[in-house]
């Protein structure tokens, strides 16, 4: 098995469909911090044997790096498609994997299991009713490295209309949250903007995740990766303000003040996070 993907800084991950082997290594070019080898939703079923070989051939000949900066989107546990794609990530030892349709913490031991030693690192993917509504067993599975929100399959699982805004979202939003927070997870990622096109959309949708509490996202195409981590860099001003709360902190620890403000150390760990961000 790879090292696996970072999620401690894990801003974006980039979706290609597993069926289309010429863009693999555009994705992988790209600036996103990680990359899915989609086998479900990108790929109809009489394409998905293909989509298999087509990950076992980019397997076979991609280095170390290339390796642990990729997981696949296997199919649904209910799906007949699961066992075989299981049998796959497996034999070729990419236990790097996302889990559609997540459920139960079940569903993540069968998975893990199937792979040499059961050992693997597992996104797993809140999209229904019931995903939600387990979603603190299934963000303390053993395995499972972050929670990812399907944001257009649980809408259309209930009913809600989130085209215009996705305020509708906002009570599964913060159960995701703090599922991840109370399971010791990093904070989970953020669902797509299937508007690939419209850089303010992705933007205002990527403002909304992180009120709620989100720290990276999906994404559907390269040029959506860049504005995703510009957004998401500090600004000039943040630091500045981060690099004073740090000195007056250094210069009086636990009893520093800053612009009539007093630094406890929340302030301070703020502070220290913003820094960190900034270098990545």
């Amino acid at each position: 098995m790879s090292a696996p993907i970072n999620s401690g800084i894990a801003r974006s991950y980039l979706f290609v469909p597993g069926n289309r082997p010429e863009r693999f290594a555009k994705a992988l070019a790209s600036p996103a911090d990680a990359v899915i080898l989609d086998l479900e939703d990108a790929v109809a079923a009489e394409a998905k044997p293909a989509a298999r070989a087509a990950i076992a051939a980019w397997a076979g000949a991609a280095d170390a790096g290339q390796r642990g900066r990729t997981l696949v989107r296997i199919n649904d546990a209910a799906s007949p498609h699961f066992a075989e794609d299981l049998r796959l990530l497996a034999d070729l030892g990419l236990a790097q994997l996302m889990l559609p349709k997540a459920e139960s913490a079940a569903q993540i031991a069968t998975v893990c299991a199937a792979m040499p030693g059961g050992s693997c690192a597992v996104l797993a993917l809140i999209e229904s009713a019931l995903g939600v509504a387990q979603v603190e067993a299934i963000a303390a599975a053993p395995g499972v490295q972050r929670l990812v929100f399907g944001t257009l399959d649980l809408a259309l699982d209930l009913g809600l209309d989130i085209a215009d805004s996705s305020e509708p979202l906002a009570y599964a939003a913060s159960r995701i949250v703090l599922a991840s927070r109370l399971a010791g997870r990093v904070a989970p990622v953020a669902g797509v903007t299937p508007q690939f096109d419209d850089t303010a959309r992705l933007l205002s949708d990527l403002a909304w995740s992180r009120r709620h509490g989100f720290n990276a996202k999906l994404c559907i195409h390269p040029a959506q990766v860049a504005p995703i981590h510009d957004a998401m860099a500090p600004g000039t001003q943040e630091l500045d303000w981060a690099r004073q709360v740090l000195e007056a902190d250094r210069l009086s620890p636990g009893a520093a003040r800053l612009s009539g403000r007093m630094i406890d150390r929340p302030v301070v760990l703020l502070a220290q996070r913003i820094l960190h961000h900034a270098k990545l």
